[in-house]
């Protein structure tokens, strides 16, 4: 079968999961029972992500009065979309129920931190863990332990309080330190890596030019670690 069939096969495919899927009476039944809780469903995880996001603007400030330096470059934030979910939700064979959704699915509110230095991926980390109210639920390191494909990340899932107008709920969050280089490379191979009408024959040199990518950006966060960690060792000295 060749790349242009293996394409109609994989629309096709698509086809039938929107019909039989996100069509289906038991999805369009759902939708319709559970309209004003869904929206308050992503409210709880929209007010857990300025928790966190307010953390991390804090600790930025508290860095710059102390070290007088910013480690954060930037934060961004984004909600699972519904048809991603859903597919989540499918894939993981997850009841068609917001309890078990929020049970089961950590990665519904999201908030990546790009940072100066790897260094400063750590160190807010840390600062943001040892706090009281955040509890770590998951943590995967995929700096010391790059996927196969040459994607670097530190990957938290933190559960937060959000105070409400009568109760208090506790809220999973997904956060993602990387530095500028780790986030200019992800952002990139996202968008190689799912080019359409691709050769197959060209798929893997193509791989393999990222993963020389991401081996090159990883000692370029190196070297400007070192050279960071040479200038602050001559400020201490004078």
């Amino acid at each position: 079968m060749d790349f242009n069939h293996i394409n109609t096969y994989i629309n096709q495919l698509q086809d039938d999961f929107i019909r039989n899927g996100l069509m289906s009476d038991e999805f369009l039944d759902f939708m319709n029972e559970n309209k004003l809780p869904m929206d308050q469903f992503f409210s709880y995880y929209r007010c857990a992500i300025m928790e966190i996001e307010t953390k991390f603007n804090v600790l930025n400030e508290q860095f710059s009065l102390r070290y007088d330096r910013n480690p954060i470059e930037s934060i961004k934030t984004r909600i699972k979309s519904m048809d991603s979910l859903i597919r989540k939700v499918r894939d993981k064979n997850i009841p068609l129920t917001l309890e078990a959704i929020e049970e089961n699915i950590y990665d519904i509110a999201g908030v990546r931190v790009v940072c100066s230095f790897i260094d400063d991926i750590y160190t807010l980390a840390d600062s943001l863990l040892s706090q009281d109210d955040i509890k770590l639920i998951r943590r995967k390191d995929y700096i010391k332990n790059p996927k196969s494909g040459g994607y670097r990340s530190l990957h938290l899932i933190v559960e937060v309080p959000i105070f409400l107008q009568n109760e208090k709920r506790h809220m999973k969050v997904e956060v993602q330190l990387r530095t500028i280089a780790m986030d200019f490379w992800a952002s990139l191979e996202h968008k190689l890596r799912y080019k359409k009408n691709i050769p197959e024959a060209e798929l893997k040199a193509i791989s393999e030019d990222l993963i020389d990518c991401a081996n090159q950006s990883s000692k370029l966060d190196e070297r400007m670690m070192e050279i960071h960690n040479h200038i602050l060792s001559l400020e201490r000295t004078q």
